[in-house]
């Protein structure tokens, strides 16, 4: 499995980049003119082992602030071609580049912020094990709709079950609720509320 996946996630996300190239650039010309501007978000994530990298997303909203300086809410931010392209899921296509690169995989855990590093427990941090993933086994349990603590309990299991069976069965689950858009939102937020810790009230 450990030999096998790394070249599978290779060859499928150069197919898949291959395939989608037309919606790829579609969605890049509409966001770069609806954002005048990057139509990329790129950000700082822990990958293995909790080395950072670059993980590269549609960015789907404005960098729009308010007269103190700060940035606005999400919803506020959220442009009308962004939001399309966030309930389709099709802001996670750049992330091909990020398995391509060797940094990420099509299946593991999602990379979170490089500031919760210091606030896992060390069971929670057993998800840094493998590289992280597109999607994984907490998106299609729940996604967004889970706590911190079971989301990370998900991940852990999958480090702990890892299989290509459990692979294949994460595709077809996360293909299908892509196709129904489910999980996208909890309570009308559009990312869950930043984890602060085990011992958070």
């Amino acid at each position: 499995m450990h030999v096998l996946k790394p070249a599978l996630d290779f060859s499928l996300a150069l197919c898949a980049l291959v395939l989608v190239s037309p919606v790829f650039a579609v969605i890049t010309l509409l966001l770069a003119h609806s954002n005048r501007g990057s139509a990329f978000f790129v950000q700082r994530r822990p990958g293995k082992d909790g080395i950072i990298f670059k993980i590269i997303k549609f960015k789907t909203m404005t960098d729009q602030r308010d007269a103190q300086g700060n940035l606005l809410s999400d919803y506020e931010r959220l442009t009308f071609i962004g939001k399309i392209v966030r309930k389709t899921s099709l802001d996670e296509i750049p992330q091909l580049i990020n398995v391509l690169k060797g940094e990420m995989s099509l299946i593991g855990p999602r990379p979170l912020l490089p500031e919760y590093l210091e606030l896992y427990s060390e069971e929670q941090a057993r998800r840094h094990f493998v590289k992280p993933g597109i999607t994984g086994w907490a998106q299609v349990n729940g996604r967004n709709a889970l706590s911190w603590e079971e989301k990370f309990r998900l991940d852990v299991e999958y480090v702990e079950r890892l299989s290509p069976q459990l692979d294949a069965r994460i595709v077809f689950t996360t293909l299908h609720k892509v196709i129904r858009r489910q999980g996208v939102n909890v309570n009308n937020y559009m990312t869950m509320t930043p984890f602060k810790g085990n011992n958070a009230a």
